[in-house]
């Protein structure tokens, strides 16, 4: 073995490697841009992952968004197709009949798409989106306070007619540099005086609408804009350990049954499960990171194929060299195993060369991201970690042992008599 590792050994694979200096070329650029190709796909795919999760930093996931819709089935003598509405005390209902949630959220909610204009400040008017909340709902969606505080127990309790107002308001309705805590304005002809400021991401692509609304204290919503103790829709986020998804059926069939509608009726409760969403986009990117390495050692099985080739070449070319050295007593596992070892690192120099590319444009890409403004990209940092380059050169290993064995394999087959009459 010590032999085999020997200074005249590697001065042996040096010297075949290099006698045709094109021909070797050729054939590692096959290797080297398999392996660039499975680094740079797995890199994108690391880099729309990192995007995409980025939309749903500081949300919590594990959530869902509940609303009433009308009851498709008849039951208890009541007719299909009727309307009905959450009540506040499905709130309290939910929370003592379903197990492992975080948060009951209610909601309420003035404006939306097309509204009409709603908010008045002064001669300045808008239309936004005004929503009537409970302090966890900032823990549910992601914000950040820009300025003054949001809405704490205090303000529910006291219904006080405060609100949160987001940057996309303070544009339209203050001048540059006007001071807003403290401020009021008036939704639907109600005073409220403005607390504190928030910016926050989009939820659907649209980062300036996610600007343009307005949180107030859920109890002064009801009671300013006289809607009793109804309540527009639900955010629940079940506890850590527990899937709302698994436990969303329970929530149905306590609202199913405050409000008498058939055990099996499907449509009288809309939904959108965000936990399941998110559970889709995990799954898509473990099925992009399969795609990438399934193409990537395709394209890295071409190489390897042109290495093999190669070395066959070689064993062609240097048959009264092997004859002579069977002939002076070399045994077949050390022919073998030179074949083998100028296989491997033959692959593994250019399968090196092509992770170095790789590296280099990945630098390049993320220096350029740099001096951008990624928050709302579905692109960000595009890279791959210590764990895909090990594996990298384990599918290097082993392909410069594939790519060898045969013209190996045809090495040690070689008779030394023939091989010293071959010209």
């Amino acid at each position: 073995m010590s032999k085999l590792f020997s200074r005249d050994s590697w001065a042996e694979i040096i010297e075949a490697l290099s006698s045709n200096w094109f021909r070797t070329l050729l054939t590692a650029f096959g290797v080297m841009w398999g392996i660039f190709i499975l680094v740079i796909l797995l890199a994108a795919g690391n880099g729309l992952e990192n995007g995409v999760k980025q939309g749903f930093d500081g949300m919590a996931t594990n959530s869902m968004f509940m609303w009433a819709q009308t009851a498709s089935k008849p039951y208890k003598g009541l007719p299909k197709g009727r309307r009905y509405n959450f009540k506040t005390g499905d709130v309290e209902a939910i929370k003592q009949n379903v197990p492992n949630l975080r948060f009951v959220s209610p909601r309420n909610q003035l404006g939306g798409f097309r509204g009409s204009n709603n908010v008045v400040r002064g001669l300045k008017t808008g239309a936004y989106n005004v929503y009537g909340d409970y302090p966890e709902i900032i823990q549910q969606q992601p914000m950040d306070i820009t300025s003054g505080r949001f809405l704490n127990y205090s303000d529910i309790n006291d219904k006080r007619k405060v609100a949160v107002i987001g940057e996309g308001v303070r544009t339209g309705l203050y001048e540059t540099g006007e001071e807003v805590v403290g401020s009021y304005l008036k939704i639907n002809g109600v005073n409220f005086m403005v607390i504190g400021t928030y910016k926050k991401k989009s939820q659907n692509g649209d980062a300036e609408e996610a600007q343009k609304e307005i949180f107030v204290p859920f109890t002064a919503f009801s009671q300013a804009f006289n809607m009793g103790d109804r309540v527009g829709w639900m955010a629940i986020t079940a506890q850590d350990g527990s899937s709302i998804t698994q436990l969303k059926e329970q929530v149905f069939d306590v609202v199913k049954s405050r409000h008498s509608i058939h055990p099996e009726d499907s449509r009288a409760v809309g939904n959108f499960d965000l936990f399941e969403e998110y559970s889709k986009i995990n799954g898509l990117f473990i099925a992009l990171n399969f795609v990438a390495y399934f193409v990537g050692i395709l394209v890295l099985l071409s190489g390897i194929i042109g290495i093999s080739n190669i070395m066959l070449i070689v064993v062609k070319e240097r048959t009264k060299e092997i004859g002579i050295r069977r002939a002076l007593g070399a045994t077949p596992w050390s022919i073998r195993a030179q074949i083998l070892l100028e296989s491997i690192f033959l692959t593994i120099i250019s399968g090196m060369a092509g992770i170095v590319f790789a590296s280099f444009v990945l630098v390049l890409v993320n220096f350029a991201m740099d001096g951008m403004d990624t928050s709302e990209m579905m692109f960000l940092n595009p890279s791959v970690n210590i764990g895909v380059v090990l594996i990298a050169l384990t599918i290097l290993i082993i392909s410069g042992l594939l790519a060898g064995l045969i013209p190996a394999q045809t090495a040690i087959k070689v008779k030394p008599v023939e091989a010293l009459r071959a010209d």
